[in-house]
């Protein structure tokens, strides 16, 4: 019995990450603020703008090490949660995965097929595009930025803000960005 209860426990805590993010039956971790989706970016755009929200596209993997960290460490951060719950629509797309995606230029292709014909090669990658995007771009010609892997809490929460602010419109890149407000991070 003690062993059941054990393996039970176990199995458990492998499910759901400390940071609450629980695994979905696709092996991503799920987070409440992503929302489940068509996968019509054209769509996704539209909705993203009508709340206010800028959409954001996350490509991850079953069984990346890094993923899992931007989910129990990075986003766990109740500052990064709560500026991403506030400011993004957020849409998860599976690497490897088999549903449909319709990009931007009316292109539609299982995920993997997507990811590929996007030359997404790591995860997670993240795609940050603005409120209106032209009929024949595709995401990655549309993004007005991307994360290509996990980064810190800072170069996160601060890439998230520099996307907002509209900071890609500006002579100041995000390196410069990011360096600036660093120290008024206390790092």
């Amino acid at each position: 019995m003690t062993r059941l209860l054990a393996a039970l426990l176990a199995l458990t805590f492998a499910i759901t990450s400390p940071a609450g993010a629980e695994i979905g039956d696709d092996g991503l971790h799920k987070q409440p603020w992503l929302r489940e989706t068509f996968k019509d970016l054209g769509e996704d755009l539209e909705e993203a703008t009508g709340e206010g929200k800028r959409l954001m596209v996350m490509i991850e993997q079953r069984g990346c090490i890094y993923c899992k960290k931007m989910h129990e460490e990075v986003i766990a951060d109740p500052e990064v949660k709560a500026f991403i719950e506030e400011n993004f629509f957020a849409v998860q797309i599976n690497m490897f995965g088999d549903v449909e995606v319709t990009d931007f230029d009316g292109e539609t292709l299982p995920e993997k097929d997507m990811t590929k014909r996007w030359g997404a090669l790591f995860t997670p990658t993240i795609y940050f595009f603005p409120e209106e995007v032209g009929p024949d771009e595709t995401a990655p010609q549309a993004a007005v930025a991307h994360m290509p892997g996990a980064f810190g809490r800072w170069t996160t929460l601060n890439m998230l803000k520099w996307v907002v602010e509209k900071g890609y419109e500006t002579d100041e890149p995000f390196q410069k960005y990011h360096a600036r407000n660093i120290p008024a991070q206390g790092e």
